[in-house]
């Protein structure tokens, strides 16, 4: 009962990481399922399911507030159709402790991605009028990021938003509330992708990522309503604290399961 308590708590606090930031909430997700006992595969593959309902009520959200480019999403969302069936592959290949110490450098590269956005948010800022003009070609940026973004879902059990918005604001040139929202977009076709490859390896505990969709559901609806209000440096503050804990966290379990 207790598992199921947190397991709620998470989903809920993914949604609001969700609406935030543009991301799927799995940096949260999985390391609150592997302190749980569950096993980093099922982890991975059951955060994919409940960020296909987080993604969705917010992306529904946003589509009813008239906020939601879809010819931007599908650019973004169609080589990560490609690209995230190839995670379960991958991971079933590597031992846990690899696994744990590559889900705490994903953290760490969350980090500086962050860091990243917000720099890049000041210098948007400081603009005489924003630009949609593309840094490199947008084809070839909108292929990368989203194949990226769905090779990141598979493997990691993310939405892939963590490392859409940053390059969206970088290459494309996007201003970040609209990079958020498609970024969100998008992850209800990599989520769907992810979780689809994981289900037909088995590796889906469909009664724990309902709960945790649910939670994140509540989550996301309360944060796309309230993402233009809330100041971006606390969150991204608070955020990067919360990553760098379970950074470490995930090095000691990779540390403690290395044979030897």
């Amino acid at each position: 009962m207790d598992d199921l308590i947190w397991l709620g708590v998470g989903g809920l606090v993914s949604g609001l990481l969700a609406g935030l930031l543009g991301i799927g909430g799995g940096t949260v997700l999985v390391p609150l399922m592997v302190a749980l006992n569950i096993g980093y595969d099922q982890a991975v593959a059951t955060s994919s399911l409940a960020i296909v309902m987080t993604s969705c009520s917010g992306t529904v959200q946003n589509w009813r507030m008239g906020l939601l480019d879809w010819r931007r999403v599908m650019f973004l969302g169609l080589p990560a159709i490609a690209t995230a069936p190839l995670g379960p592959l991958i991971i079933q290949q590597l031992p846990t402790y690899i696994k744990e110490a590559a889900f705490g450098l994903l953290l760490i590269l969350t980090i500086f991605l962050v860091t990243l956005r917000k720099r890049l948010i000041a210098r948007q800022a400081a603009q005489d009028s924003p630009t949609t003009s593309a840094a490199i070609n947008p084809i070839v940026a909108r292929l990368g990021t989203g194949a990226a973004a769905g090779l990141l879902a598979g493997v990691f059990g993310v939405g892939g938003g963590v490392i859409m918005v940053p390059l969206q604001m970088l290459l494309l040139q996007e201003p970040i509330k609209l990079a958020i929202q498609t970024s969100l977009g998008v992850i209800v076709i990599t989520s769907i992708a992810a979780a689809g490859s994981h289900a037909l390896q088995g590796n889906v505990l469909w009664l724990s990522g309902l709960i945790l969709g649910i939670g994140g559901l509540l989550g996301a609806q309360v944060s796309t309503r309230y993402l233009p209000k809330l100041p971006d440096a606390v969150v991204n503050l608070l955020f990067r604290s919360l990553l760098a804990i379970l950074a470490l966290y995930f090095f000691g379990r990779a540390m403690g399961s290395f044979p030897g």
